[in-house]
């Protein structure tokens, strides 16, 4: 794992969670020379030795810039590679196991409604993130949540709520009015011609919408 500090969450507000692309070292740098200020790489479908070479060459752009890195689902690549930390979903590895392969990971926890939020509560975890709320075809079969989950997260939940869905930039004011103040970004970025612009459109939203 990583021996540097452990980054302050709550001062984080655009995340991007891609998979594994062709040019991802280059994806992952122009979207971090962007505004990107933490990193998931979230790869289903590859095999484990793919996954660790990947996520070794995205953690050293990470850090080369001071930027969290975290591994979907997988304590075991996040320990192998030195990540700062893990997300998994309801239905992946425990966060109890997580924090006895890796103590000292961040650790994110995926959450859907208002039952998922109440037992989040009594988790050892650095954030969650609540949606999505509309459906993505990154989350196949899942229904949207609606932003009315999405707020009513930011507003209970003492950690940071990182919201997922729909993020993009004529999106931002109304969700930040709303009490969210962090987002999760995919097709935003992942489909743009161009990543780095991209990144600067979402950032400068955000930061707009937070400072009025």
């Amino acid at each position: 794992m990583s021996n540097g500090p452990k980054f302050d969450l709550s001062a984080k507000h655009l995340y991007l969670c891609t998979g594994i692309r062709d040019d991802l070292t280059r994806f992952v740098s122009e979207t971090i020379q962007g505004g990107v200020e933490v990193i998931q790489l979230r790869e289903k479908y590859a095999d484990a030795r793919t996954i660790i070479r990947h996520a070794k060459e995205v953690k050293q752009i990470a850090h080369d810039f001071g930027v969290p890195f975290f591994v979907n689902d997988r304590p075991d690549i996040a320990l192998e590679v030195g990540a700062d930390g893990v997300h998994v979903g309801q239905d992946d590895v425990d966060v109890d196991l997580v924090h006895k392969i890796i103590p000292e990971a961040l650790v994110g926890l995926s959450t859907h409604d208002h039952s998922e939020l109440q037992d989040s509560l009594a988790k050892d975890i650095d954030y969650i993130s609540a949606g999505p709320i509309s459906a993505t075809p990154t989350k196949p079969g899942r229904a949207g949540t609606g932003i009315g989950y999405a707020e009513q997260a930011s507003l209970l939940s003492p950690r940071p709520v990182f919201v997922t869905g729909g993020v993009q930039p004529e999106a931002i004011k109304d969700l930040v009015a709303r009490g969210i103040r962090h987002f999760v970004v995919v097709r935003y970025l992942t489909e743009a011609s161009d990543p780095r612009e991209a990144a600067k459109k979402l950032r400068t939203a955000i930061d707009e919408a937070l400072a009025s």
